[in-house]
């Protein structure tokens, strides 16, 4: 259903250059804010009333108010679904690639990070294979890339691969295990932290599996280990089912092999 009132705004105001005097009309100004809140329009409403409180207003011509009042009403939007893709990926760390640590020292190509931070590879439904000793780096670095695709407009999951693997097999026990299987393929980045930690037994072998035969070529996962990728097999355990699922990560994927001391104990030395 279209509006007359926001119809006949626009139209007069593409043609007409005078000066708005919005001051002079309280009545259409409430009706105007009540009809933004109603078609929940924030960025829009925000700039509005925080023009009309500083009397910005009135020195702008109608197409630059209506320019004004879009663009406000564009970054607000953009910078919530930032926020929700930020909050639905729920990650561990509070992370960001400005505050990486580059030194030659661990192993990490500072072009190849910030080649990754373009998230490019998830256009591309690439993957990322990031390997190291504990408290290098690993989860941090993972969680960067993600909140950098969160930014970027992504969908992003983040999960720890033994509680997502414990989390399948309740899934499997209730009913919701489709939904929760549905629910990973839909993200467009599904990062896997400390894959593993444990070797898999057969229900979170054939999960996994099953995960990244969903993913194969249609979405990227990264993924996370201490362990060595040529590991891998052991960790799987099912030769034929490793050599699927090792297929079909390897071939496609980008590999950051973290080395040096652990990143975690430097800190705590600088600090004591």
């Amino acid at each position: 259903m279209q509006c007359p009132l926001m119809i006949t705004f626009a139209e007069k105001s593409i043609t007409n250059k005078t000066k708005f005097n919005l001051n002079k009309k309280p009545m259409m100004n409430e009706q105007v804010v009540k009809r933004m809140k109603e078609m929940k329009f924030y960025g829009m409403l925000h700039a509005f009333e925080s023009s009309l409180e500083s009397d910005t207003m009135n020195t702008l011509t109608k197409d630059e108010m209506i320019a004004h009042l879009i663009e406000e009403e564009w970054d607000d939007r953009c910078n919530r679904k930032i926020a929700r893709n930020t909050q639905n990926a729920k990650f561990h760390y509070k992370a960001s690639i400005e505050q990486m640590y580059f030194d030659t020292d661990r192993g990490i190509d500072k072009n190849q990070v910030m080649r990754l931070a373009e998230c490019s590879f998830i256009k591309n439904k690439e993957n990322v294979m990031i390997t190291g000793s504990t408290g290098i780096g690993k989860s941090y670095l993972a969680s960067a890339i993600g909140q950098q695709a969160c930014t970027l407009g992504y969908k992003v999951m983040y999960y720890n691969a033994t509680k997502l693997f414990a989390k399948l097999k309740m899934a499997k026990a209730d009913g919701s295990y489709i939904n929760e299987i549905a629910k990973l393929e839909r993200q467009q980045l599904l990062i896997l932290d400390d894959f593993g930690i444990q070797p898999l037994d057969v229900q979170s072998r054939s999960a996994f599996m099953e995960i990244i035969e969903d993913r194969h070529e249609k979405a990227s996962t990264l993924v996370t280990s201490q362990v060595p990728v040529s590991k891998w097999y052991e960790v799987i355990g099912e030769k034929t089912i490793a050599d699927a699922v090792m297929d079909r990560i390897i071939h496609n994927a980008h590999r950051l092999e973290l080395s040096g001391e652990s990143l975690r104990k430097k800190l705590k030395q600088k600090t004591d």
